[in-house]
């Protein structure tokens, strides 16, 4: 596996939108800080997140966490639990979970493309 030059983390990458101030910034970094391993294959510059909540502390709220990188599919994950805390780190476990997916699909076993190898004929000589 090849070294990043400029690693991602959520200290860099994360933006707080609708419903969160810049003040819950520093509470909800703390919170992902388990994404920084998985965040770490990607470049800094490359890759985005962001989260929202709708309705927040009401019955019903809605924490979405949205995940940007560069040459692959967004990743959107929600929770609607209705505690706060609860409902981002459920977002933060499935968007864990969802990349840790990803990655996995991308490796040699799951994609057939990339372990089927061509073998070689035999020669003559040998028969």
């Amino acid at each position: 596996m090849s070294a990043v030059a400029n690693p991602a983390t959520v200290q860099e990458c994360l933006r707080v939108g609708t419903g969160f101030s810049q003040g819950d910034r520093n509470w909800i970094t703390e919170l992902f800080e388990p994404l920084d391993t998985r965040l770490a294959s990607f470049h800094a510059d490359a890759t985005e997140l962001e989260i929202s909540v709708k309705d927040r502390n009401a019955a019903g709220q809605k924490v979405t966490l949205e995940c940007w990188i560069s040459g692959r599919d967004k990743v959107v994950t929600t929770s609607s639990e209705d505690d706060l805390h609860a409902a981002i780190m459920d977002a933060r476990d499935d968007l864990r979970r969802r990349l840790n997916d990803a990655k996995t699909k991308q490796e040699p076993r799951h994609n057939r493309h990339l372990r089927e190898v061509a073998q070689p004929e035999p020669s003559e000589e040998l028969l």
